[in-house]
């Protein structure tokens, strides 16, 4: 995908086509009235006539307009008169990339209202138009036997900017593409089946990035390799499965990195049957989609290095399947993680925080300054949060908050929630130092309660992101979250 700016006069624009807005009073906003001024009135005469109603989201595509060098107009939407908030801008640009996929026009130009700098500068501009441009057009990587559709023709994006503004928005442009290739690939390895994507599949995976990017380095432990790390919890997991785990460890370390580096954790359970604490069938096989966690780190550490963030960033996978074998584990069974804590497993089906808890002490070695783990870990956090925010829990109220302001700032929302000794407390245990579920009360709560015993001398976070990060349903499929809040982070760092 080739993106552009134009900073002339728009009507002179050579582009198969224009996207401009109009209120659903038939109101032209003022890039609209500048193209209806070169080609007599004629779109004004089209709203007036009311043929179209300017409702949010509406298109309605114009050809063959004398006075203006672009083969066609899009008309889109915008409802109301109102301040253009950031939601109502995205929702318009979609509508945009969205109608012009259904056609076979190749180069769209984009001259939509926008908020103002506050609210949305011109290199989130930019960011933002490459990352909405790679999402919608973002096809499901299925394994049909019959002939696929052709994917769509649009292969450029021009934004209508001022001069000045040009540097700042390509720049974006940059970001935005990034995001959206490492959206996608996380998107990629979550969609595809279990007997696919395994953890020997993402081990492969993480080790292609390594040939691709010079800036990673990547290493993947197997079954013998995670033995000697004395990762029992892991291993417990693991047992009742034939597919062998995997420990993958993606490094990108920039030489003009400053400081300690920030450490992406992701739950890698390729396929969650529940163990002997089998799941309900009905939606068993959205649990190819449980290993998400682990796709949004390999995901984020290519968006990295292909940006060459001058940052130290290292991303760990735990990845293996979780089956009811004769050798799996059971409820009571007790087993001890790498730092030498004793868990008794009370329910099989509360198996990432088991891999996340070695993968954590591991992270240690790497003396972090962040360690930020992310997994689809409780149906808890749906109950509480829906569908629409990831749940952020933190031994460190600063960096919630900070988490919660990026995913503002990139419309990859997060909510802070509470995790403290009252949770963990409810973990207590007869026969070991933890029990690994504490009830249905506070799920998420006491799940990242349990996380929490593993992270003593680390600054950490843990998003829950079982909610946010696949749809199911007749939409069924990865959301590509939270990838957006996770670079916006590391940009962050990255400036600093």
């Amino acid at each position: 995908m080739q993106f552009d700016t134009w900073t002339k006069a728009l009507a002179e624009l050579p582009i198969d086509c224009v996207a401009v807005g109009v209120q659903d009073d038939g109101e032209l906003t003022p890039e609209a009235k500048s193209l209806d001024l070169r080609c007599r009135e004629k779109l004004s005469r089209l709203t007036k006539r009311g043929d179209f109603s300017g409702k949010p989201g509406e298109t309605w595509l114009v050809t063959d307009l004398e006075g203006i060098r672009a083969e066609r107009v899009l008309l889109v939407g915008l409802g109301a008169k109102a301040d253009v908030t950031r939601k109502t801008w995205r929702r318009t640009v979609v509508a945009a990339i969205s109608a012009a996929t259904r056609t076979r026009v190749t180069s769209l130009a984009l001259a939509l209202p926008r908020p103002g700098a506050k609210v949305l500068s011109d290199e989130r501009l930019g960011r933002s138009v490459a990352e909405l441009t790679g999402n919608t057009l973002y096809r499901v990587n299925d394994l049909k036997s019959a002939k696929k559709p052709r994917p769509p023709a649009l292969g450029r994006v021009v934004v209508a900017a001022a001069a000045k503004a040009e540097a700042s928005v390509r720049k974006g442009f940059k970001q935005g593409e990034a995001l959206a290739n490492g959206a996608a690939l996380m998107r990629n390895l979550a969609n595809l089946p279990g007997n696919v994507c395994t953890p020997t599949y993402l081990g492969k995976t993480a080790e292609g990035l390594a040939r691709t990017h010079k800036s990673l380095k990547v290493k993947v432990l197997g079954l013998p390799e995670i033995k000697r790390e004395k990762m029992g919890c892991f291993l417990a997991v693991t047992q009742g499965s034939e597919e062998p785990p995997r420990f993958i460890v993606i490094e990108h370390r920039h030489p003009k990195a400053k400081g300690a580096p920030v450490v992406l954790v992701g739950k890698g359970i390729t396929f969650d049957t529940g163990g002997i604490s089998l799941k309900d069938p009905p939606t068993m096989d959205e649990m190819k989609f449980d290993m998400s966690g682990a796709a949004c780190v390999i995901g984020t550490m290519n968006a990295v290095a292909e940006l060459n963030l001058p940052v130290h960033v290292v991303g760990i996978v735990a990845a293996c399947e979780n089956m009811p074998d004769g050798r799996a584990i059971k409820p009571g069974d007790i087993v001890t993680s790498a730092q030498g804590l004793t868990v008794e497993i009370l329910n099989t089906d509360a198996e990432g925080r088991l891999i996340l808890c070695d993968a954590l002490h591991y992270a240690k070695r790497f003396k972090p300054e962040v360690v930020i783990d992310m997994a689809t870990l409780t149906g808890a956090i749906v109950v509480a949060l829906g569908v629409h925010h990831t749940g952020v829990f933190s031994n460190t109220d600063s960096l919630a908050r900070e988490l919660v302001d990026c995913g503002i700032a990139a419309d990859d929302r997060a909510w802070h929630m509470p995790v403290g000794d009252e949770y963990g407390d409810q973990l207590k245990s007869n026969f070991a130092d933890m029990a690994n579920v504490a009830g249905r009360d506070g799920g998420s709560c006491t799940a990242a309660a349990f996380l929490a015993k593993f992270t003593q001398g680390l600054t950490w976070a843990h998003l829950d992101i079982a909610g946010t990060a696949y749809q199911g349903g007749a939409g069924k499929g990865s959301t590509g979250r939270p990838s957006a809040m996770l670079l916006e982070y590391l940009l962050r760092r990255a400036a600093h």
